[in-house]
C-alpha cells in the first residue's frame, strides 16, 4: 500500500517521540547531570546524577554512591526525579496510542474517525512528555548557573558545572516536542488522501466487497436471450 502524505507524517512523528523518548530515559539513568573540577587535584572529577554521586580517578577509576534519602536532597533534584518518571510514562503511552492510531496499523474494528482521535491524543502525550523533560533539565541548568555565580562563596570553593547528560536531555526534550507536532498535524489533516479499508474500488470483484457492507439484499439478474442450451 502506497503512502499518503498523512501516514508520512505520522510516520515522522513517531519515529522523532521514539528517539526522544530512548533519549530521556537515558538521560535519567545518566550520571553526569553536573561534573566538578578539583584544581588542587585535576587527575580527579566528580559527577553528579539524579541518582547517584560519583568520583573518578586515573588510579582507582569510577566509585559511585546511590543517594541514601529522597528528602535529604535539594528541592531540584526530587523534582527533577518526579518529572523525568512522569516524562518516561507520557511519552510512553503516546507511543502507543500514536502507534495504534497510525495509518501503518490496520484493524478492522478500527474507525478513522477514532484513529484520528488516538493520534491527536498521542501526540498531546508527545509534547506533554517534552514539557515535562525541558522542565526538570533546565531547572537543572539555572541551579547550576546561580551556584556558579554565587558571589557569597569565596572563590577557592569549586563550583559544579554542566554535565553531557543536561545536553542529551535538552536534545530528548525537542525531540519530544517535535514528534508531538508531527502527529497533531497530522490528525488535523485532511481524510481525502486516507486510504480506507472501507473503500472498495468500483472496478473490484464484489468477493472483494467487506461484510459488514452486505444488507443481505438479494437480486435476479435477467436472463440473456441469446443463450443457446
Amino acid at each position: 500500500m502506497a503512502w499518503s502524505f498523512r501516514g508520512r507524517v505520522q510516520l515522522g512523528g513517531l519515529l522523532l517521540s521514539l528517539l526522544g523518548w530512548v533519549c530521556s530515559c537515558v538521560t535519567t539513568v545518566l550520571p553526569q547531570w553536573k561534573t566538578l573540577n578539583l584544581d588542587l587535584n585535576e587527575m580527579e572529577i566528580w559527577i553528579m546524577g539524579l541518582w547517584e554521586a560519583c568520583v573518578s580517578q586515573e588510579e582507582v577509576g569510577t566509585v559511585c554512591k546511590s543517594f541514601e534519602s529522597f528528602l535529604s536532597l535539594p528541592q531540584e533534584l526530587q523534582v527533577s526525579r518526579i518529572l523525568m518518571v512522569v516524562s518516561h510514562g507520557l511519552g510512553l503511552l503516546g507511543l502507543l496510542l500514536s502507534g495504534c492510531g497510525s495509518e501503518c496499523f490496520q484493524f478492522h474494528r478500527i474507525r478513522w474517525i477514532l484513529k484520528k482521535q488516538l493520534c491527536l491524543l498521542g501526540g498531546t502525550l508527545e509534547a506533554s512528555a517534552s514539557a515535562t523533560t525541558l522542565l526538570p533539565v533546565s531547572w537543572m541548568a539555572y541551579a547550576t548557573i546561580r551556584d556558579l555565580w554565587d558571589t557569597t562563596l569565596p572563590d577557592i570553593v569549586p563550583r559544579w558545572e554542566f554535565g553531557d547528560a543536561l545536553y542529551l536531555g535538552w536534545a530528548a526534550g525537542i525531540f519530544l516536542g517535535l514528534g508531538g507536532l508531527l502527529l497533531i498535524c497530522s490528525a488535523c489533516l485532511g481524510t481525502e488522501d486516507m486510504p480506507s479499508p472501507w473503500r472498495t474500488d468500483p472496478t473490484a470483484s464484489p468477493s472483494c466487497t467487506p461484510m459488514e457492507e452486505f444488507d443481505g439484499t438479494f437480486y435476479l439478474a435477467s436472463r440473456p436471450t441469446n443463450l443457446a442450451i
